[in-house]
């Protein structure tokens, strides 16, 4: 599945049977008007005039005739005022942020809580949809946006994509950056996402301001920051990799140190056979907590089991994706034959969804276990992974009918313990740079 993201966001479009839910709806009003007033006129004035009783099918009649108007009259009211909150999401689903950004989330608020439920299942725009606003996805009161000024002079900014999904925000984002202040209690550490989509979408629904990388950079600056040391939660070396360099260099003079941490799998390196310690950390970390959550001992076990795991990247048109290849060299070396990476955009194509569905087929196994090889179990994990639409990874295994069982883990790798130790040590590495 391709979802629609500035850097990967988001959630498909509803069908076209909640239009007829709202198409549904009568509108008592518009009835009860012509009971009153055109029923009465259908009764024929004549000297003998026929029994009150079989003037009735008239009256309903005319009242039925007149409360189908009325329920297409409602219908299209609801659609307009659906159609309204569908074009305020679209304003604020975008990566640049603007003066009038503010105001645009609060107001596409406002007008959702003001929709009925029968109004809110027909929202429907460019990426607008019902789940924009009315999905669950946890609290967002457990987070910390960390966006307070006090800094000091020593900041260690954590730099992510970013999550709209609230209890994965809170596990993975945010569990990286607790690990990373209680390493350094003589540092403080803020948080930036870098992407201005996914900042919106929780400012609007949950209040929850998130400072992007401009924003977050002029906090340090005006707080007097003299020591700045930034650590991307990012996978590898890629594009928004880049994106966060551009935005550091600009602010590079406003301090007086500036130091910029290893993504988690390090070094990108020059083809697939090249594998280096990060891989090998996070090789170790992804297997044994997959193998643990499957209800296993040791991956011996899961291989006499006949079983397989499928570890789910995004996937990328950047030069970094060769970083997947090398997992999947890392994985095979040390004797995880067992053990397949995937992507969700198929790029590099060993990584596409068929190619690794019969190899796993091929080699035999009979059960499958899909766990996400993002820092984040956000929307891909979710929907692309193990969400119910036809072209999810869950549902294309299913359907194959090459599997006895074809189970998902929705866990992020930033919720790992050695995960979060790992980005710890690459903080700790750029300080003693």
């Amino acid at each position: 599945m391709k979802r629609k993201l500035v850097a990967g966001l988001l959630i498909g479009v509803m069908t076209c049977s909640l239009v007829l839910t709202g198409c549904s709806g009568d509108s008592p009003a518009s009835t009860a008007n012509v009971s009153e007033s055109e029923g009465a006129e259908a009764q024929p004035e004549t000297e003998n005039a026929q029994p009150e009783a079989e003037s009735e099918p008239e009256q309903t009649e005319a009242a039925d005739g007149e409360s189908g108007a009325g329920a297409e009259s409602g219908a299209d009211t609801d659609q307009a005022a659906a159609d309204e909150v569908a074009d305020l999401i679209d304003a604020i689903y975008v990566q640049t942020r603007t003066d009038e950004t503010d105001g645009q989330c609060a107001r596409a608020k406002e007008a959702w809580d003001a929709l009925t439920d029968t109004q809110k299942e027909m929202v429907e725009g460019e990426n607008a949809d019902p789940d924009y606003f009315g999905r669950d996805t946890g609290d967002a009161s457990k987070d910390d946006p960390r966006n307070q000024d006090e800094i000091g002079e020593n900041e260690i900014l954590v730099v992510s994509f970013g999550t709209s999904f609230n209890d994965s925000r809170v596990a993975d984002i945010k569990g990286i950056e607790d690990a990373i202040q209680e390493a350094n209690p003589d540092w403080s550490v803020r948080r930036a996402f870098t992407a201005q989509i996914i900042i919106n979408h929780v400012q609007a629904r949950d209040n929850e301001f998130i400072d992007n990388m401009d924003q977050a950079l002029e906090r340090a600056a005006q707080n007097g920051v003299k020591n700045l040391v930034v650590q991307p939660t990012h996978l590898m070396h890629g594009a928004e990799y880049d994106e966060l360099m551009e935005s550091v260099e600009a602010y590079q003079d406003k301090f007086e140190t500036v130091k910029i941490a290893e993504p988690l799998l390090g070094d990108v390196g020059a083809d697939a056979s090249v594998v280096n310690e990060d891989k090998a950390a996070v090789a170790d970390a992804i297997l044994a907590a997959a193998v643990a959550d499957a209800g296993y001992g040791s991956l011996a076990e899961a291989q006499e089991d006949d079983t397989a795991f499928v570890f789910l990247g995004h996937g990328t048109y950047h030069t970094a994706k060769v970083s997947y290849s090398q997992m999947q060299t890392q994985l095979t070396d040390i004797g995880c034959v067992n053990a397949f990476v995937g992507t969700v955009e198929g790029d590099p194509e060993e990584t596409a969804c068929e190619t690794v569905m019969e190899a796993i087929a091929k080699a035999g196994y009979t059960k499958v276990v899909l766990r996400p090889l993002m820092v984040v179990a956000g929307d891909h994990a979710n929907n692309d992974m193990a969400g119910e639409d036809e072209d999810s990874w869950m549902s294309t295994f299913k359907a194959s009918g090459k599997f006895e069982s074809v189970d998902a883990q929705i866990s992020g790798l930033g919720s790992i313990p050695a995960i979060q130790e790992l980005y710890v040590q690459h903080t700790k590495d750029a300080m003693e740079q």
